[in-house]
């Protein structure tokens, strides 16, 4: 079989473990970690634009590295190629391996922020796109000088709300070599933000399955050409509907 993998660079190291053990012939499309920082539609039109792209009759199906992430894969279309997605809310269902260990860790570890060795390796600058879209990395003083001492230090404290959420900083390990590193690098960070600081065993099942063809219905959804992607508010979190004509 071959198939035609469109993710996120964030997990490159994970799929690059699973490309390696797949049975099959995979072309790999890693997209920048600023895509999934947009969500939303404009998330959905980018990863549909890169869909459309790929060329008719070359592959048996498109997979798509990515979670539902903020809303981003509601209502991508399958054209001519069927679509395999995972069904996760975001990128730490994948990191964790199933759906039950996501819901798991946010009911019994409120307040925790997560990190992987991609977040650490590629997610810490923000690219300027999502600077400029969403003000978010601007200083207190870029702020001020643009919008004044009163509206800047509310705008400030408006993108910085997000890190009151948080009490505790979870590294995720996914069993690759540089894990040790990158774990060193999330403590450090915890200890910088007050946080405290723990390590996680994470798993590569998801990204060995979706590489495998082996995708069962409780984890995977296949989108056959025709057919729209849409999100659900329930266990299965992706659904489908079929594409409208226009008349």
């Amino acid at each position: 079989m071959r198939c035609k993998l469109i993710a996120c660079e964030i997990l490159c190291r994970e799929f690059a473990d699973a490309l390696a053990r797949s049975p099959h012939r995979i072309d790999v499309e890693f997209l920048g970690k600023g895509l999934h920082d947009r969500a939303g539609a404009s998330m959905r039109d980018e990863l549909q634009r890169h869909i459309d792209a790929v060329p008719a009759g070359e592959y048996e199906a498109i997979l798509l590295g990515y979670a539902l992430c903020g809303n981003g894969l509601h209502g991508l279309t399958a054209r001519t190629i069927p679509l395999v997605v995972p069904r996760a809310h975001d990128c730490i269902t994948l990191l964790l391996g199933s759906r039950q260990r996501y819901e798991d860790e946010f009911t019994n570890n409120p307040g925790t922020y997560f990190r992987s060795t991609g977040w650490l390796e590629r997610g810490q600058g923000l690219e300027p796109l999502v600077s400029l879209q969403t003000g978010a990395g601007t200083s207190l003083q870029e702020l001020i000088a643009q919008y004044g001492a009163d509206n800047g230090r509310y705008l400030y404290q408006e993108l910085n709300r997000y890190q009151h959420s948080y009490s505790r900083l979870a590294y995720i390990h996914t069993g690759l070599s540089p894990d040790q590193e990158f774990a060193g690098q999330a403590r450090e960070e915890a200890a910088a933000r007050g946080w405290e600081f723990a390590e996680i065993q994470g798993s590569l099942r998801i990204f060995h399955q979706l590489l495998a063809g082996d995708w069962p219905d409780e984890d995977f959804i296949v989108v056959p050409p025709g057919a729209r992607l849409v999100a659900r508010y329930d266990d299965q979190i992706l659904g489908l509907e079929q594409e409208k004509s226009e008349s």
